[in-house]
């Protein structure tokens, strides 16, 4: 008898109704053709801009695009699986989501663990197949920061109760990228958190507090450490030591300024021959910049625009407040490594070493990416109305 009742009582009713009536919204083709554009500029951009490093190491010079597309082909594959599932399943999963990310930072710090490249240790693996646990870290942490954000109500507004025990964890976080060291990647942790924190309805006047209070501790950090006080010194005025310290900027520019209006051309680059350190990673928009000039730069800046005004309007669109945060997540989580990147390399923005979204070389950046993008169109396909 009482199962009888709890089968029709309006509750099971209304939730039996929701599955019948639920017809998945179409993708959102604006954001899958940015996102699609940028992914296929990467491909050509890694291929024009690796070619020369390509043939000194490996006597190939597409080693490195085929590498790149085996990272796309898997991050496809993910993407793929994360957008069919229910997203708000992930909500029960972000606790141990969250401690397994924790483990990855901790391990890769472990000796005969972590990979050391170039005298930091941020990778695990090897090979052809090498993964940085501090991309995926930043995507745990925002499905976790958006199923506490989505319960934590009003709560929010609160320092103690609210956003200080937040704060506590991402800075937690940021700190184990910080010790590899990756102070790029350990900002982003920062950044985006905050930018999730701003969405629920933080106050403002706590933010500022809290940032103000880990300036002091970050400035000494940097201080004290002869590498990434020339970092600073270098952004500050990279033409004072332009053969060293002010290596990386000055030739930034120089290959950006070089590129004019319209580029030098597809694959005539200069600066990819050994001037610009970094050349297709974390500095690919530089040789953009020389290749395509200023048209190009533009239209990578005005897809990444788009791509984060359509994804705003599917978080805004979401059904409930979790997707709501997973979206907005998401899509801080691209676009603020985006525009970080292009402040680098512009010289408006001190030297991190983060890569530029979709287009720059790296597996486990380009995976994450894509997987993220799944989620902010899984959140669009259970959206409530359809957007214009």
């Amino acid at each position: 008898m009482r199962a009888a009742v709890r089968a029709s009582s309006p509750k099971d009713a209304a939730r039996s109704e929701t599955r019948r009536s639920f017809v998945p919204a179409p993708p959102d083709t604006m954001l899958f053709a940015a996102v699609a554009s940028l992914v296929a500029i990467g491909l050509v951009m890694i291929f024009s801009a690796s070619s020369a490093q390509a043939y000194a190491d490996h006597h190939d010079t597409a080693y490195y695009v085929k590498r790149q597309i085996v990272y796309l082909v898997i991050g496809l594959l993910l993407a793929a699986a994360a957008y069919k599932i229910d997203y708000r399943k992930l909500k029960n999963l972000a606790p141990y989501t969250l401690l397994l990310c924790v483990f990855a930072l901790i391990a890769v710090l472990v000796p005969h663990v972590g990979v050391v490249v170039n005298g930091a240790r941020r990778w695990v693996g090897g090979g052809m197949i090498s993964l940085q646990p501090s991309e995926f870290a930043k995507l745990g942490l925002v499905v976790y920061l958006a199923a506490v954000l989505s319960v934590r109500g009003d709560r929010i507004t609160s320092l103690v109760r609210g956003l200080f025990p937040l704060c506590a964890l991402v800075f937690f976080m940021a700190f184990l990228v910080l010790v590899e060291p990756d102070m790029g990647t350990a900002s982003l942790f920062v950044f985006t958190a905050f930018a999730m924190f701003f969405a629920a309805g933080a106050r403002i006047e706590h933010l500022i507090m809290i940032a103000m209070v880990t300036l002091p501790p970050t400035v000494l950090m940097v201080v004290a450490s002869p590498y990434k006080r020339a970092r600073i010194f270098a952004f500050l005025n990279p033409w004072k030591d332009p053969q060293n310290t002010g290596f990386h900027i000055v030739q930034s520019l120089l290959a950006l300024g070089s590129g004019g209006i319209l580029g030098v051309g597809l694959g005539e680059s200069r600066a990819k021959f050994f001037y610009l350190p970094e050349q297709y990673t974390d500095f690919i928009f530089s040789v953009l910049g020389e290749e395509l000039g200023l048209f190009g730069t533009v239209t990578v800046v005005v897809l990444f625009i788009a791509f984060a005004y359509r994804a705003i309007r599917i978080a805004v669109a979401a059904p409930d407040r979790f997707g709501f945060f997973l979206a907005t997540g998401c899509a801080a989580m691209i676009v603020i490594q985006a525009f970080v990147n292009i402040g680098v390399v512009t010289s408006s923005w001190p030297v991190t070493g983060v890569p530029l979204p979709f287009i720059s070389f790296g597996g486990s950046s380009l995976i994450v990416s894509l997987i993220a993008v799944a989620l902010i169109m899984n959140v669009g396909r259970h959206r409530r109305v359809n957007l214009p």
